[in-house]
């Protein structure tokens, strides 16, 4: 074995080939028809007929582009926008004689734009590649067909389907492989799928019989075998196939599937053959192409520019006409109006007796000119801002995981303020919420409760109740992993000394024989582990094992056990006959073992679900019934799994009766074995003792319950998908407090008699129909159950078979409608796709913000279909992580990534976006004016390069600072007051009002601007000399006024100043009085109408400065009032904050009702809800004490 430590493995004498065997059924005669088609020539595909089938290599790719469709596709991406289609037919016709200004000027921006734009796409998609490049270029040995007996490494890409590999312990499957055998001599091999399903309990797979003694390389020297089995398909959990090997043919199932992204555990080596390579394998079909995803944001500024356009050519076509006009009145009677457009000796542009063709070609100058109205740097400036804020969100040291080391990051930029705006949550169980380990924390015997530990949620509520706030709590680690027990009165021996301490041995007995633990001991050291199909029974083992229990030794036909002699207080060896095991169903929600102790007796030893338990006791043995109902409600509101532990002694002739049913149907080939076996299984358990119940702690990671808590304060719903069985979902949701005591949960299932009954049947027609009626009938029945009772709080939890019919295009809006006026919702039994489905109603449905995050490749299809994709970056593969846009290591950094990065990233793209179009609009319109003024003769009041320069450095950079720095509330407010998020979820701060507002404001502030000047300069002398102003005076005038405005009005939306802040600001400023000194200092043939303006006109003349004060004053005022007016009587829930922070603590309760009531929902899930609810139980309690008395 691997490092020298070969490990006992005691399962071969437990486990058989018959056990495993699959069968020639009704499926398998399906081999060859539609979907059935595949043909594999195993060890051999170099053959002629192999290279004729053309399957895919085993090359995967999740890049969103590729070395020759980068330039096509990015440039596509790029021209969706309105704005850059726009600049593109600007950019064309500013080479022609109507373009207002030069054609460099013009072409340069819209270049430098698509340029930064496309790089940061590649730079994306080149971090993807590498990420594909690791994964393709992994070694695996690989049978070499030109030398016999030989395997060689090779890279995972170069793999064929037929290929016979060697897979390694501790390795990846690199493709969908067909188990031929292992380094165990009965072929089986332990699988770890966490990658696939989530779930860290290893599965076990064993091969073929036939195949099974190929147990070294040169045994493959003459194999030939042929594979013919089902085409590629997203089914995890199902495979249909037969091996025809020496003649024969042997069917294949699940049993002997390995998939690919899973991992071989506890195994030295493994050998397969590949059945499918790349993106046929299931793992790949189950993923969808990495999507191009735009946030709303984007999309609704992308209407806004259409809006901006639209109104572009109205006022062009305005101003044509106008032109028109006034062109063909030019000469009137021999007297020229215009005498300095000279309209008697021109072109076309203004010639009288043109004048419909000459207001044409003043509609394309106009519509040139008045592009200022689209602010260019835009696009650009946001991609700028978005890549400094993944910097802070992925250097932010509170969302640093130091065990893993592992950071968060942001895997895109182009989502960033979509995380300010999120609804529904859709989050994975298994691995995202919690840590995979289950920890025995309690229990109830014979009616008397034990353990000292709290759990979690009790923590988190105690917390609550005390008003103590912690961030991030990490929760000390147990000694004994899966045991977090203590109580002295029954730990040590000491359950010896209780008074009902042969309950106590019967109690601990039952956990450590009812189960199908396999035990593992290391040779050199003796220690035990456990191999456990579930981490809960690991755990029961555990602690029967502390207790004085220990589980050590399984054969076939026999469990052993070192445990604790309650006469002689020593440890002594015991055997018990395992006769039966009964196993745990999700329709019996129980398991039970029947085995012969050393004394002789027959004994039925059950653990389940309350919910199936008790009603299977007998009269006389209810004795603790009372108190051990009591003991598991207290235990369910801790967020408890809980579990029923029962037993009862068997006479002979009842246990020979029960055993002869049962064998014959175990051995039964009919479709209604599994009935047959419940049937039998229901005759024995009955007239049950009760011993007591286990309480087993669901480890959820640290700060689920108070992360949930927080998200649900802020009024984001959550939802769980999850493959896991119904119950397990259940007790994670009661352990993160997404449910809770007195919570009605709206079950939807197929588990009606009816259902089954057709089951038995086979008609599949009728099973579907039947199936579709029920599903719809219990949906429309929870809808009128939640309109029925518009106080009560409801859960809806849904299986996986239910789900497929709830979500046909007929049914799947009324399952919405339902689901999303309940206050939790958990799916289970979900595959991959039905979470993408899932996913995908929910976005589209509510038409608001989706999140989807998980840790597992069965969770790629939701990430990548939910408006935001988050990746678990657990210890355990990759495949999520890479294919989200954004990874963290732990669940709780979701709470400080969306209620603080979230709430500030919304707010400075909103707000910076609403600032670009104010600081456009507030120039554009002076342009328009000046045309007017001038009677549209198509002449810009700005020099050239003032213009295209005016977007890039003058006014620009305040609002990329904005968009970095800018803070409305602290982090540590925008966690206290979780409500503030729904200003993201509402789109308070980017509504049409806002930008409607902040458009008007603009036009008022050209407008004030112009006349201002205009009334000032026009009528009185300059300079000195007595010299007036000419166009190149106002222009630059005009020009300084606007600089100085808009950034003055920055300085006044901004919350949170820093250096870079006042450097952009005012610096934009100097910039430009820099710029004006130096470009008016060149040759007239660059500087044009800007030459020695300032040094010679501006400067010089006390007006220029008068009036620039005069004027950025009287413009900023009106806008001063109306945001102090507002501030104080109209307040957003930010600015009341910022109110409490800077002004009024004393305000601050009184505040924190207010938003509350003002919330859009009520608080119906986690830990606040739980406490308040279990609050409202006591008052209930008491008022109901004092009536009575």
């Amino acid at each position: 074995m691997a490092g020298g430590k070969r490990r006992k493995n005691l399962l071969r004498k437990f486990y058989s080939f018959s056990c495993c065997k699959a069968s020639f059924q009704e499926e398998h005669s399906q081999i060859g028809g539609p979907g059935f088609s595949r043909i594999v020539f195993a060890n051999d595909p170099d053959c002629f007929e192999a290279t004729n089938l053309y399957y895919p290599s085993n090359y995967v790719s999740t890049t969103k582009y590729a070395l020759a469709t980068f330039i096509p596709k990015a440039l596509f991406e790029q021209f969706r926008r309105v704005a850059n289609i726009y600049f593109l037919v600007t950019s064309c016709l500013s080479f022609t004689p109507l373009a207002p200004y030069t054609a460099f000027s013009a072409v340069l921006p819209l270049i430098i734009v698509i340029g930064v734009t496309m790089t940061k796409e590649a730079i994306e998609d080149f971090r993807r590649y590498r990420q594909d490049y690791e994964m393709n270029n992994r070694k695996i040995k690989v049978h070499v067909h030109q030398r016999d007996g030989t395997f060689e490494y090779t890279e995972w890409k170069n793999l064929r389907v037929g290929d016979v590999v060697k897979v390694e312990k501790d390795n990846f499957f690199p493709a969908d492989l067909i188990l031929l055998s292992s380094s165990y001599e009965d072929a089986i091999c332990y699988v770890d799928t966490m990658n696939l399903d989530g779930e860290t309990n290893l599965k076990l797979k064993q091969s073929l019989e036939v195949t099974s003694d190929l147990h070294n390389d040169s045994s493959f020297q003459h194999f030939e075998a042929l594979i013919k089995c089902e085409d590629p398909n997203a089914h995890l959990f199902t495979f249909v196939g037969t091996l025809e090997y020496q003649s024969r043919q042997h069917p294949l199932s699940p049993q002997q599937l390995l998939l690919r992204d899973s991992k071989l555990r506890n195994t030295d080596y493994i050998y397969g053959v590949v059945i499918f390579t790349g993106h046929d394998t299931k793992v790949m079909q189950n993923a969808t192409k990495p999507p191009s995803k735009r946030s709303k944001i984007e999309r609704k500024m992308d209407k806004i520019i259409s809006l901006l356009l639209s109104a572009l050519v109205l006022i062009s076509l305005i101003g044509s006409i106008f032109f028109a006009i006034t062109t063909s009145n030019d000469i009137k009677d021999g007297k020229i109006k215009r005498w300095y457009l000279r309209p008697d000796d021109t072109s076309i542009y203004f010639d009288p007796k043109e004048d419909v063709i000459a207001a044409m070609f003043h509609l394309l100058t106009a519509m040139m000119l008045y592009g200022y109205f689209i602010p260019i740097s835009l696009y650009v400036s946001i991609e700028m801002v978005k890549v400094l804020q993944v910097i802070f969100i992925n250097q932010d040291r509170e969302m640093y995981y130091e065990e893993s080391d592992k950071p968060a990051h942001a895997r895109t930029s182009n989502l960033n303020e979509e995380l300010g705006q999120v609804d529904t949550i859709l989050s994975d169980k298994t691995g995202t919420l919690t840590c995979n380990s289950m920890e025995f924390i309690k229990c109830s015997i014979a009616g008397t409760a034990y353990g000292q530990r709290v759990s979690q949620v009790e923590k988190t509520m105690t917390r609550r109740k005390d008003n103590v706030h912690q961030d991030n709590p990490v929760q000390a680690k147990p000694a004994i992993k899966g045991f977090n027990f203590e109580d002295g009165r029954i730990m040590n021996g000491n359950w010896l000394n209780e008074p009902r301490s042969d309950v106590i041995q019967k109690f601990f007995q039952l956990l450590a024989i009812c189960h199908t633990v396999i035990p593992e001991v290391e040779e050199e050291s003796g220690k035990i582990s456990y191999q456990a199909e579930s981490p809960d029974e690991a755990a029961f083992v555990i602690a029967a094992r502390e207790i004085g229990f220990e589980f050590y030794k399984r054969t076939q036909t026999s469990i052993s056990l070192h445990e604790l002699d309650p006469v002689s207080r020593k440890t002594v060896e015991s055997s018990y006959r395992l006769l039966n095991i009964l196993e745990f169903s999700s329709s019996r929600k129980r398991m039970s073992v029947i085995v012969r102790n050393e004394e002789g007796e027959l004994l039925l030893l059950s653990k389940g679900a309350d919910s199936v338990m008790f009603e299977r006791l007998g009269e006389n043995g209810r004795e603790f019934e009372d108190k051990t109902r009591a003991h598991t409600n207290n235990y369910a509101d801790e967020g408890l799994r809980i579990l029923i532990l029962a037993y009862r002694k068997l006479d002979e002739a009842e246990y020979e009766t029960f055993n002869r049913k049962f064998t014959e149907a175990k051995n039964s080939v009919s479709a209604d074995r599994e009935e047959k076996m419940d049937e039998a299984a229901e005759m024995i358990e009955r007239e049950l003792i009760l011993l007591g119940a286990t309480a087993v702690e669901d480890k959820l990671q640290d700060g689920v319950p108070e992360c949930i808590d927080r998200l649900a304060e802020a009024g984001i719903k959550i939802w769980v998908l999850t493959g896991d069985k119904m119950e397990t979902a259940i007790n994670i949701g009661f352990a993160c407090s997404l449910l809770r005591q007195g919570m009605k949960q709206i079950l939807i299932t197929l588990e009606a008699r009816e259902i089954k009954q057709l089951e038995k049947k086979g008609d599949k027609e009728s099973i579907a129909n039947a199936s579709r009626e029920s599903v719809v009938h219990q949906i429309k029945e929870g809808n009128s159950q939640r309109n029925s009772s518009s106080e009560e709080t409801f859960a809806l939890i849904i299986d996986g078979k239910s789900l497929n019919y709830a979500l046909e295009d007929n049914v799947k809006s009324m399952f919405l409608q339902l689901a999303v006026n309940c206050a939790s919702v958990i799916c289970c039994r979900s595959s991959p796709k039905q979470k993408a489905l899932v996913t995908r109603l929910v976005k589209n449905g509510t038409r608001k913000v989706t999140l989807a995050i998980g840790d597992g490749a069965n969770d790629v299809g939701m990430i990548q279909e939910a408006d935001i994709g988050i990746g678990i970056s657990g210890v355990e593969g990759m495949q999520a992580a890479m294919s989200s846009d954004i990874a963290i290591a732990q669940f709780r950094f979701l709470e400080r990534l969306l209620l603080v990065h979230g709430h500030w990233c919304y707010r400075r793209i909103s707000s910076m976006i609403c600032y670009f179009f104010y600081k456009n609009i507030t120039f554009g319109v002076t342009l328009f004016v000046y045309e007017a003024y001038a009677s549209f003769s198509g002449t810009p009041a700005y020099n050239d390069w003032f213009m295209s320069l005016y977007n890039v450095f003058f006014t620009s950079l305040p609002v990329i600072a904005l968009g970095v720095f800018d803070q409305d509330v602290s982090a540590r407010f925008c966690l206290k007051y979780p409500l503030l998020y729904q200003e993201g979820v509402q789109n308070v701060l980017f509504s049409w009002t806002q930008i409607i507002g902040w458009m008007v404001n603009g036009i008022c502030n050209a407008i004030t601007i112009f006349f201002l000047c205009t009334i000032a300069l026009q009528h009185q002398a300059f300079r000195k000399g007595g010299e007036v102003v000419d166009r190149e005076i106002l222009g630059a005038t005009l020009y300084t006024c606007i600089v100085w405005v808009v950034n003055c009005q920055m300085a006044l939306s901004v919350s949170y100043f820093t250096l870079f802040q006042h450097i952009f600001i005012w610096g934009g400023i100097a910039l430009w009085y820099i710029f004006l000194l130096v470009y008016g200092a060149m040759t007239p043939k660059v500087s044009a109408t800007a030459f020695m303006v300032f040094i010679e006109d501006l400067a010089n003349a006390p007006s220029y400065w008068i009036v620039t004060l005069f004027v950025v004053i009287s413009t900023l005022i009106p806008y001063i009032t109306f945001t102090a007016v507002r501030v104080r009587f109209f307040p957003m829930y930010h600015e009341r904050i910022q109110w409490i922070r800077f002004n009024d603590r004393a305000a601050e309760s009184e505040y924190s009702c207010e938003v509350r009531q003002r919330s859009e929902r009520l608080i119906m899930a986690g830990v606040s809800a739980r406490l308040e609810a279990k609050i409202s139980q006591i008052r209930s309690r008491v008022h109901h004490a004092v009536q009575t008395l």
